[in-house]
């Protein structure tokens, strides 16, 4: 997922500094792994350039001055083109809560589809690892025996989610 595009669906919903981008990214990294906090700054520096989002500095009377980054028109009309690009085939984990933070910026419509196309790559990924699991039943070890099952299960436990995700859309 690129990162500039997570930006801006975070400041769509409301105006941060790059201390809160990084106070935000931290609590979510056991979560989706988020990229380095030194890739936050050159990334608001882009955004800046490109008049996708505009900075005010904002003065505390005891503490440094903040630039509060807000996202423009233009940054709110790009955000909304690379949300409407058709989705890769095959994404990781990540990449999908990372865009699922998103999902404000998605019609119901839009999320629902989103979900659905989810649910099928999990679906076909859960069938190949069921078949190569089968397959290698007794010849694995312990090891790989128990990645297996994790994956498994990791998969059953989000088509679950999705269905009833889905169902509670509908």
């Amino acid at each position: 997922m690129n990162f500039r595009y997570f930006i801006l669906g975070l400041l769509a919903e409301q105006p941060m500094s790059g201390y809160d981008i990084k106070l935000f990214l931290k609590s979510l990294d056991w979560l989706i792994a988020s990229p380095s906090f030194g890739s936050v700054y050159p990334t608001l520096h882009s955004l800046l350039e490109d008049a996708l989002v505009t900075v005010d500095v904002v003065e505390n009377d005891d503490k440094p001055a903040r630039k509060v980054y807000t996202i423009t028109e233009a940054g709110r009309q790009a955000l909304r083109a690379w949300i409407g690009q058709p989705l890769e085939c095959d994404i990781s984990l990540k990449t999908f809560l990372m865009r699922l933070m998103l999902a404000g910026n998605l019609s119901r419509d839009e999320l629902v589809t989103y979900l659905q196309k989810r649910r099928s790559q999990v679906k076909v990924h859960l069938d190949a690892l069921e078949k190569i699991a089968g397959e290698h039943d007794e010849a694995v070890g312990l090891g790989k025996r128990l990645a297996f099952d994790f994956g498994l299960t990791a998969a059953t436990t989000e088509i679950h989610w999705l269905t009833q995700t889905l169902e509670g859309l509908s």
